[in-house]
């Protein structure tokens, strides 16, 4: 897909993954319109580059709605979703908090579906879309203390595939993209300490790269799964 001009949705657009792949596909001459629940920080990224700001929780039925209507009115198309928003929690099986378990499947899990569910009616009426599933390596395997944060991703790539066998027919291409460790402020989210950066493990930029690569591909192929690693990292 050439990707300039196209109307392109990223969540959690504010920092990390999601921001620097905004950037790149503005970069490439893309219409990108920026979603996250802080509505301040969210603008004044936007103003810096170039981006449209919507804010909103993707957990929020409404909040999704409202971002939709917003993109029919203003664009009246979409030619792609990057499902990026989304956080850890990482904790012992015996110490899981409830709460804290629901609440990271509500963004990981049902915000991905909230997303994709008001991006299919736009896909559907012009024959053609794109959703990239941004998940994680956790979702290939888990691991200790991984129990809520694994089992989202583990869905969100169970998901990916039920919408592949759905929508393969209205030529939209569904692709997950599973990151090892990237360097972003996702650890400190996630409560554990901040570590220090390290110049031979994944960045923001090598993830973004991965979308805006799968995106570009020729809209008779698609890549169904695409895992990222870090070549040759050292602690």
């Amino acid at each position: 897909m050439n990707l300039h001009d196209k109307v392109i949705l990223v969540t959690g657009g504010s920092a990390g993954i999601g921001l620097e792949t905004a950037k790149q596909l503005r970069a490439k001459g893309a219409r990108v319109i920026v979603n996250a629940r802080n509505e301040t920080k969210l603008k004044k990224i936007a103003q810096e580059f170039d981006l449209v700001a919507v804010a909103g929780d993707v957990a929020n039925e409404a909040d999704v709605k409202r971002n939709y209507q917003f993109i029919e009115k203003e664009y009246g198309q979409l030619d792609a979703l990057v499902n990026n928003a989304g956080y850890g929690y990482f904790e012992s099986l015996e110490n899981m908090d409830l709460k804290k378990f629901q609440a990271v499947f509500a963004t990981n899990v049902t915000g991905a579906m909230l997303m994709a569910r008001e991006a299919v009616p736009f896909f559907k009426r012009q024959n053609h879309g794109n959703i990239i599933n941004i998940s994680s390596t956790a979702g290939t395997k888990g691991f200790a203390y991984g129990t809520a944060y694994s089992a989202t991703k583990f869905a969100l790539k169970s998901m990916t595939q039920c919408w592949q066998a759905e929508l393969r027919k209205h030529n939209v291409r569904v692709i997950l993209i599973n990151p090892s460790e990237v360097q972003t402020d996702f650890v400190i989210n996630s409560g554990r300490p901040e570590r220090t950066f390290n110049p031979t493990k994944l960045q923001s930029t090598d993830i973004a790269h991965t979308v805006v690569a799968a995106l570009e591909m020729e809209d008779r192929g698609f890549i169904t799964e695409l895992t990222v690693f870090a070549t040759n990292p050292q602690d």
